[in-house]
């Protein structure tokens, strides 16, 4: 049985195979979690969010009604592109956790850090006399948000580590 804590840790010295595939499947975990996340985002936009939406773009749209009947589709279009995007990123994780590799992982600390300065970006400009108070996100869920964001940062960080190590392992095996 692996260590899964002395996997995630991306400062782990990683010996065998079995240490840098559990590493590279954090990864894989990140992505379940950011899975995870997703569906509570998915959740708030079909109850209390959609409510938010409609109100925003019904704001946005005061001086052009011939936008006002687009809240509705909008709102949908946001829910299904969501619960896509959801999708994708599950099917990616099981890819990831079947066959471990160091692409997916870059791809997603890429993704992660574009996450987390768009995030802290929002945080700087919430209370800028632009930005329409009914867009704004829930501070619950922005702070979650962030908090998931470093979590996946560094198991991104550790998958890239061991799916480098398990393309090394298997390299100088092949030998």
């Amino acid at each position: 049985m692996t260590d899964w804590t002395k996997a995630m840790n991306p400062t782990s010295l990683i010996k065998t195979e079995a240490e840098a595939t559990a590493a590279a499947r954090a990864s894989a975990i990140a992505i379940f979690l950011g899975v995870a996340w997703g569906l509570v985002g998915i959740i708030y936009i079909m109850t209390a969010g959609q409510a938010v939406m409609e109100a925003a773009m019904a704001q946005a749209s005061a001086e052009t009604p011939e936008m006002a009947g687009m809240a509705g589709p909008l709102t949908q279009f946001a829910l299904w592109l969501s619960v896509g995007l959801v999708v994708i990123q599950l099917v990616i994780g099981l890819v990831q956790w079947a066959k471990p590799n160091i692409v997916i992982p870059i791809i997603f600390v890429i993704l992660v850090a574009f996450g987390l300065v768009s995030g802290i970006f929002g945080l700087v400009m919430a209370g800028s006399p632009n930005m329409p108070e009914t867009a704004a996100t829930p501070m619950w869920q922005v702070v979650i948000g962030l908090i998931i964001l470093v979590i996946q940062m560094v198991l991104h960080i550790a998958g890239i580590r061991g799916a480098a190590k398990l393309d090394k392992l298997r390299f100088e095996a092949a030998r």
